[in-house]
C-alpha cells in the first residue's frame, strides 16, 4: 500500500474476556473506549490496529463445563461467541478477535516459553497456598478477608499444593522499578502506577507458572503433565495475535528493539487498556515476561476502574440483567447513545456509575438540545433563506464576531485532540461539545433572521457558510463516539461518509474559504424525549432494585439464596423491621417437580402456596437434587416477588430459599404438618 510505511501506527488491546461471563456493560465500556481511540487515530491518519477476543483455559472454565455436562471446548465455544457477535452492534470494529484455544496461539505461547526457559528462569518445585479459582490465581494470607475470603469474588479460597515451574519474578524487580523510573507513562493513569510502584518496592517472590491439578490449558513444551497458568498464557495474545516472530504484522504493530524504553512519542504506539482489577498481571507480570523472553514492551497499560450501575455495584445478577445490546436497541438514537454517554459520564481511570436515569437526560441535553438543535436550526436557516445550499464561504465577509467565534471553536477542538492523545475521551468529548454550545451561542448572538428583516443577504450567507463550515467539522470530531451518527449529519450536511486515509489528518482545522454546495435533506438526528417517554424507558430499561451482590461495602454475613433458578450470593446489611416484613415469606407444598430442557441447573416446580391455583416456580436446583426427591417437601417461599421469564413460556412466580454451592444445596424446609400457605414470621 503506497505511503503505508511512513503513517505513524497504533495498536490497542482490550482485555481477553473470561468466557465464563456475558458481555455486559464492564466489558462493553473497555471496548466501546479502545474502538473510539482507535476511531480518533485512524482520523488522524494512522495506521491502527484493534484486538479482542476471549480467555478459554483455566480451572474455572473446566469446572463450569463439567457443571453443565459439557466438554471444555464446546463450552468456551458457545460463550465465545457471544461476545464476537455483541461488539459490531454496538458499533465496534475489530481487526481481529483472538481465542486462546486457537492453534496460532498455542503454538506462539509455547515458543515464549521456551524462550524464558532458555534464559535460565523456570525451575521446577512445589507450591502450596490458597488459591481463588474466580481469580485464577494464588493468594498470600495478607491478601485475604476474614475466614481465607477473597476481596474481590467474596468467596472462601482454596488450598491448593501442587508440581509447578516458577518464573523468577524476583530477579525483574530492580528491572522493573527501573522501566516505572525511567518511562513513568508505562502504566497510567498515574494512581495505578503507584499501586504497581508499591506492589514491586514491598519485594516479589518466584511466581507459580504451570498447573498439574487441571488438564485445561496449553501444555508446557517437554513436560506435557503440566499446562500453563491461565495468565501466562492469556497475556500473550497481544503478541501471538500479530503472527509471531517472522510476522509481517508483528514487525508492523510490535515494537522490536528489546532493549528500548517504551514510549507513546515514537512511530508505534502500542496501548493495552484494562481494568483495575488486572492491573497487576499486565503492569508487573507481563513486563518481567518479556523481558526474560527477550522481546520489546508495549507503550502503555492503561487501567481504568470499576462501574456501579445505577448506584448499585455490578453483581452477577446485574450483569445479566444488563444488557449493552439491548440497551443500545432500545434507546433513541441507538448504539452511538450509548457509547456517548459511557465515554462522556466515566472519567477514564476512575470508578464511575452508570445511571439509566443520568442517560436519558445527557441524551436529552447533549445530544438533543445542544449538537441536534444546532444542526436542525443550521439547516432550517438555510432551507429558508439560500434554497438548501451551503453558500459559500469569504473570509474576507466575516466580521470579529466571526474572528472570535472560529477561534474559540479552534481552541476547543485543538483541546478535544489533545486529550484523545492523552486517552481522555471523557474530556475529548467535553471539549468537543463546547465548541457546539459556541456555536449555539454564535447563532443567537448573529441572528440571521434580523438580517433576513433588514434585507442584507449577503450578511445571512456569512452567518450560514460559517456555521456549516464549524458543523462539518463537528461532523468529524463526534465520530469516534458516534460514528453511525456522524455519517448521518454529513449526508445532512451534503457531505459524503468519513473515508480515513493514510498520512490524511481529517481532524485538521480549516476555517478559510470554501465553495457552496448543495445540503442533504435535513432530520432530527437526535429527537428529544419528553418526561413521558423517559419514565416509559426507564420502566423498560432500569433493572428491578435488588440487594447489591457479591461487593459488600461493610463486613456482614453472607447468605446464599435461589433466585428465579440461578444461586446468587449477597451480602446481608442491617435492615429495619418494616424492611424485613416487606417480604412475604410462606410455607409452600411442592406438588410437581420436572427438570428443564437444555437447562442443566434447572426444575420447574408446582408448589402449593394456599392460592386457588398452584405456583410455577422454577429454581436452580437440579444439580442437587432429583425432581421425585422434592415432591411433597414444605419449603419456605418468596411469594411477593415480580415474575422472571426464561423465555419461551417458563416464569418463575416465586424464590426457594436455599443455601450452599449449586452442586450441593440445603432447602430451607420444615418438617411439620405446616398448612400450605402459613406466614413465615
Amino acid at each position: 500500500m503506497p505511503g503505508i510505511r511512513n503513517a505513524k501506527r497504533f495498536y490497542i488491546t482490550t482485555p481477553i474476556y473470561y468466557v465464563n461471563d456475558v458481555p455486559h456493560l464492564g466489558t462493553a465500556y473497555t471496548t466501546v473506549v479502545a474502538d473510539a481511540l482507535r476511531r480518533y487515530h485512524q482520523l488522524r491518519g494512522h495506521e491502527t490496529r484493534m484486538l479482542t477476543g476471549t480467555d478459554e483455559h483455566g480451572l474455572k472454565l473446566e469446572r463450569e463445563a463439567k457443571d453443565r455436562g459439557l466438554s471444555p471446548k464446546a463450552f468456551v465455544d458457545q460463550m465465545s461467541e457471544r461476545f464476537r457477535e455483541a461488539w459490531p452492534k454496538l458499533l465496534v470494529e475489530t481487526d481481529d478477535f483472538i481465542r486462546t484455544t486457537e492453534p496460532r496461539h498455542e503454538s506462539l505461547v509455547q515458543e515464549i516459553w521456551k524462550r524464558v526457559q532458555a534464559n535460565g528462569d523456570l525451575t521446577k518445585g512445589h507450591y502450596e497456598d490458597w488459591y481463588c479459582v474466580g481469580c485464577e490465581s494464588f493468594k498470600t494470607e495478607k491478601e485475604l478477608l476474614e475466614g481465607n475470603v477473597c476481596p474481590l469474588h467474596k468467596k472462601p479460597v482454596e488450598r491448593l499444593k501442587e508440581e509447578t515451574y516458577f518464573f523468577a519474578l524476583d530477579k525483574y524487580q530492580d528491572k522493573l522499578l527501573d522501566l516505572y523510573a525511567k518511562a513513568p507513562g508505562f502504566v497510567q493513569p498515574e494512581s495505578r502506577r503507584n499501586e504497581v510502584l508499591s506492589f514491586v518496592e514491598s519485594g516479589l517472590k518466584p511466581l507459580s507458572v504451570s498447573r498439574t491439578s487441571f488438564s485445561w490449558g496449553i501444555p508446557v513444551p517437554g513436560d506435557p503433565r503440566h499446562v500453563m497458568y491461565v495468565w501466562f498464557d492469556a497475556l500473550s495474545n497481544y503478541w501471538s495475535a500479530l503472527g509471531g516472530w517472522d510476522s509481517e504484522l508483528a514487525a508492523r504493530f510490535w515494537p522490536t528493539d528489546a532493549d528500548a524504553l517504551p514510549t507513546d512519542s515514537a512511530d508505534l504506539t502500542v496501548v493495552h487498556l484494562v481494568g483495575k482489577d488486572i492491573l497487576r498481571f499486565h503492569g508487573v507480570f507481563w513486563p518481567a515476561f518479556l523481558m526474560s523472553a527477550k522481546m520489546a514492551l508495549p507503550s502503555k497499560v492503561y487501567a481504568h476502574g470499576f462501574l456501579t450501575i445505577d448506584g448499585q455495584k455490578m453483581s452477577k445478577s446485574l450483569r445479566n440483567a444488563v444488557d449493552p445490546v439491548r440497551l443500545a436497541a432500545e434507546l433513541p438514537g441507538g448504539a452511538s447513545t450509548l457509547r456517548y454517554h459511557l465515554l462522556r459520564a466515566i472519567a477514564l481511570g476512575q470508578d464511575g456509575d452508570f445511571d439509566h436515569a443520568a442517560l436519558l437526560e445527557r441524551y436529552n441535553a447533549d445530544l438533543g438540545k445542544n449538537l441536534g438543535n444546532l444542526l436542525s436550526r443550521v439547516l432550517g436557516l438555510c432551507v429558508k433563506n439560500t434554497g438548501n445550499t451551503a453558500p459559500a464561504l469569504e473570509n474576507a465577509r466575516c466580521t470579529d464576531l466571526e474572528r472570535h467565534f472560529l477561534t474559540d471553536v479552534q481552541r476547543s477542538l485543538t483541546s478535544a485532540q489533545q486529550h484523545w492523545d492523552a486517552v481522555e475521551p471523557h474530556r475529548a468529548l467535553e471539549a468537543t461539545w463546547a465548541a457546539s454550545s459556541r456555536a449555539n451561542l454564535y447563532v443567537d448572538q448573529a441572528a440571521p433572521w434580523a438580517e433576513v428583516k433588514k434585507g442584507d443577504q449577503a450578511r445571512v450567507e456569512t452567518i450560514l457558510a460559517t456555521l456549516v463550515k464549524v458543523l462539518e467539522h463537528l461532523s468529524v470530531y463526534i465520530a469516534p463516539a458516534l460514528p453511525d451518527k456522524a455519517n448521518e449529519m454529513r449526508a445532512q450536511l451534503g457531505l459524503g461518509p468519513i473515508a480515513p486515509a493514510l498520512n490524511s489528518d481529517l481532524l485538521a482545522l480549516d476555517f478559510s474559504d470554501a465553495p457552496t454546495r448543495a445540503l442533504g435533506t435535513a432530520s432530527p438526528l437526535f429527537p428529544t424525549l419528553d418526561a413521558a417517554g423517559q419514565a416509559a424507558l426507564l420502566e423498560r430499561l432500569v433493572p428491578t432494585k435488588e440487594p447489591v451482590m457479591n461487593e459488600p461495602a461493610t463486613p456482614f454475613e453472607t447468605a446464599v439464596t435461589v433466585v428465579g433458578g440461578a444461586v446468587v450470593e449477597s451480602i446481608v446489611a442491617p435492615i429495619t423491621y418494616d424492611q424485613f416484613a416487606a417480604t412475604d415469606l410462606r410455607i409452600g407444598v411442592v406438588l410437581e417437580a420436572e427438570k428443564v430442557p437444555k437447562k442443566d441447573k434447572l426444575l420447574k416446580l408446582k408448589v402449593d402456596v394456599g392460592e386457588a391455583e398452584p405456583r410455577q416456580i422454577v429454581a436452580g436446583l437440579a444439580l442437587s437434587f432429583a425432581p421425585e426427591a422434592l415432591v411433597g417437601k414444605r419449603v419456605v417461599v418468596v411469594t411477593n416477588l415480580a415474575p422472571r421469564d426464561f423465555g419461551k413460556g417458563l416464569v418463575s412466580h416465586g424464590m426457594l430459599l436455599a443455601a450452599g454451592e449449586s452442586n450441593n444445596l440445603s432447602l430451607a424446609t420444615v418438617t411439620a404438618e405446616v398448612a400450605p400457605g402459613t406466614k413465615v414470621k
